[in-house]
Formats: structure tokens, C-alpha cells, sequence
């Protein structure tokens, strides 16, 4: 039965299901979806997705829409390792965090630092310092909070890799990449050494994004 993703690879949320693919070792098709350059927006796309978002997942004619859905349904679905924990309170936590970096992390610290810190530059524009200063604060309140959630060493949650893990890796990558970001974990020592040893795992290297 064939996967296909859509969905550009710069993306943090096609990022996460492709993680969540990668980690079940089930074989995909990633059919980049432009959405910066308003290839969410064409018919073709707003017939898989009614807002024009990413990503998208078919699977032997099923489509599905949202991230936390698609990660589920590969982890629920699929075959390969669990990616969602089984005790209940480790699993709530795992859709607490989630919710927290969907909610109040990725905007700060992917659509206003890492976009004014790399994307602007590399586009020939000088960073909004007012709209960095005003993200940075929200940022820390994140990666204070998501470090207070942690109760494993290796993983955020327990001693194995979950669907936690796969939904802060993309939108950490993009904020360490920045000057700002790497300073702000710095004072997260166990946030910093789960970063350390969690983006050297070839899932991690193999959909990083080349870019910035």
C-alpha cells in the first residue's frame, strides 16, 4: 500500500510526519508542495487539504490532514517500533507538549526568530530586532517549560523515542540554527544534551533541510 507525503521538506510539520515515517522504517513518497511560493493554494493541493496547509498523507487512497493525526495514524496504523507510550499519563504529557510547541513555540521561535535571523538575510533584508526581542521571552517560556515536562534522560518522555521528541526536533533545529536560540538553550542543560544526542539520529540527519 503506498505512502505519499505532501508537503516541502523545508516544512517543521511535514518534517515531523516524514520523522515519524522514518522511525516505523515504512517507505514513502515526499511530493514537495511549495507552499511559500502558493502551491498550497492551487486546486490540486486545496483538494487535499481545504485550508492549504501541510502536510498531507495518502495511504492506499485514505487522506489525511493535521499532523498529530497523520503521526498517530503511522504510529497506530503502521507497522514498526511505538512511538506513543503506554502509560496513560506519559501519553498525556506527550500531547501536552506537543500542544504547548504547536500553540506557543513554533510561531517565536520558528516564524519570527529563525525567519528574521536566516530566512530575511539570505533574502537580502535586515532582521526586525523588535519582533526578535519581542518572540525571545515566549521562546525561554517554552524550552523552561518543555525541559520542567521532561522525565527521561535519552528521550523527553521515559526511556524510549515518542511522538514528543519528532514534534520538537523540526522547530528546535530551525531556533538553534540562530544565534538567539542556541543562547536560550544553552541555559537548558538537559534540553541541550537531549538536542545533542537526539540530532545526530539518522532519522534527524536524513530529513534535516539543507537550507539556512
Amino acid at each position: 500500500m503506498p505512502v505519499v507525503l505532501y508537503g516541502p521538506a523545508y516544512s517543521t510539520y511535514t518534517r515531523t510526519a516524514r520523522l515519524a515515517l522514518e522511525e516505523k522504517g515504512i517507505a514513502y513518497d515526499l511530493r514537495e508542495v511549495d507552499t511559500l511560493a502558493g502551491d498550497g493554494q492551487k486546486a490540486e493541493h486545496l483538494a487535499r487539504h481545504p485550508w492549504g496547509k501541510v502536510p498531507v498523507l495518502e495511504h492506499d487512497g485514505f487522506f489525511l490532514y493535521e499532523t498529530v493525526a497523520i503521526t498517530r495514524y503511522v504510529d497506530e496504523g503502521m507497522p514498526g517500533s511505538a512511538l506513543q507510550p503506554a502509560d496513560v499519563r506519559r501519553r498525556a504529557r506527550m500531547a501536552q507538549v506537543g500542544a504547548v510547541l504547536d500553540n506557543y513555540g513554533w510561531s517565536p521561535m520558528v516564524i519570527t526568530i529563525f525567519v528574521q535571523r536566516v530566512v530575511v538575510p539570505m533574502r537580502g533584508g535586515t532582521p526586525d530586532q523588535t519582533a526578535i526581542d519581542a518572540a525571545l521571552p515566549e521562546a525561554q517560556r517554552v524550552l523552561a517549560t518543555i525541559e520542567g515536562l521532561m522525565d527521561g534522560e535519552e528521550f523527553l518522555l521515559g526511556g524510549a523515542l515518542s511522538l514528543a521528541d519528532l514534534h520538537l526536533v523540526p522547530i528546535l533545529d530551525y531556533f538553534a540554527r540562530t544565534a538567539d536560540g542556541r543562547t536560550a538553550l544553552d541555559r537548558h542543560p538537559r534540553l541541550s544534551a537531549w538536542w545533542e544526542r537526539i540530532e545526530q539520529r539518522p532519522s534527524v540527519m536524513l530529513t534535516r533541510p539543507s537550507f539556512g
